[in-house]
């Protein structure tokens, strides 16, 4: 994956605020639902909060900084044991551990990668050392695959990242199998994250028959919406006259855009409930939780400032009174 700070487009000193700025106005840019029509939307939409993960979270984002992760939130390749003054008998390339395979999946489908332990002795030692060379220094995608010997056969995990109305609505994904075969995967409405989809008889072959593909899903951050149970939170900014005089405004929900009827004199920070128009449950839906918040112009208004220190002047109060 790219740097993170190259992907969000800020200087490496940005503060938190920056970032989060940055990251909020190319949600609004890459997400999927803006650019239906564009095949490669969810993989820049996947990066941008893959990058957003790393630094957006202060440790996560020291940690990068230091080297001691990689952009997609890895330890970074430290060197190889068993090489170096180090090495001795029953290190390197003797001893009895013994071969796994991990798989990864990137732009081109699944990639096998089999790495040998301290127990791949002889030459073929050479072949977990350059195996462990690609692996260390070769290019992953964010979904990352790797196999649970069950007995029968092996389990391929994996790791799917979809978005808050594909969680809410349902959505069926294409993935190459390391096996080489494409399945479709449904995700069926009302999935939440650490939830896993089951694709039996899918994975690695064994003596007694073929292990499973165990897919957990996770939801990425939305722009807009923040899950909280079954319930969808949202910020909605209304006009400073909208919350003095009353108005109609247009609220977007997971379903689409509803008319919200704002009362005169509401305060920045009112909460709204639109009951049925949250996340979709076994029983029904939650509801949305919509949150006003007064945005003032964003450029300066003479008119206004002039009408606001003439209230100050005759009409003050103080709202902390109390506090």
């Amino acid at each position: 994956m790219r740097d993170p700070y190259e992907v969000l487009g800020v200087d490496r000193k940005a503060g938190a605020a920056e970032i989060k700025s940055a990251y909020r106005r190319l949600a609004k840019k890459l997400h999927p639902d803006a650019n239906k029509n564009d095949p490669k939307a969810a993989s820049r939409f996947s990066e941008l909060n893959a990058a957003h993960e790393i630094i957006g979270d202060e440790d996560k984002r020291k940690a990068f900084d230091r080297g001691e992760i990689d952009a997609e939130g890895k330890p970074k390749f430290q060197g190889f044991e068993g090489f170096g003054a180090g090495a001795g008998p029953g290190r390197g390339f003797g001893g009895g551990d013994a071969n796994f395979e991990n798989f990864s999946f990137g732009p081109e489908g699944f990639q096998r990668t089999t790495r040998r332990g301290r127990g791949a002795g002889g030459a073929g030692g050479f072949g977990g050392f350059e195996d462990i060379l690609r692996d260390a220094f070769g290019g992953r995608g964010r979904a990352q695959f790797e196999t649970e010997d069950v007995g029968a056969g092996a389990d391929v995990l994996a790791e799917m990242t979809i978005t808050l109305p594909e969680a809410a609505h349902g959505v069926t994904r294409r993935l190459q199998l390391p096996t080489g075969k494409d399945v479709d995967v449904k995700i069926p409405a009302g999935i939440t994250s650490g939830q896993q989809v089951r694709l039996r008889g899918q994975g690695m072959a064994g003596q007694g028959g073929t292990g499973d593909v165990l897919i957990t899903v996770s939801i990425a951050p939305h722009p807009q919406f923040t899950l909280d149970g079954s319930d969808v939170k949202l910020d909605l900014p209304i006009t400073l006259y909208e919350a003095a005089l009353g108005a109609k405004v247009r609220a977007p929900t997971l379903e689409g855009h509803v008319e919200l009827t704002i009362p005169p004199w509401t305060s920045s920070g009112r909460t709204f409930r639109l009951r049925g128009k949250g996340f979709p449950t076994k029983g029904g839906h939650g509801d949305l939780l919509a949150t006003v918040r007064i945005a003032l112009p964003e450029k300066n208004d003479a008119d206004l400032d002039a009408l606001m220190k003439k209230w100050q002047s005759n009409k003050s109060y103080d709202p902390r009174k109390g506090m």
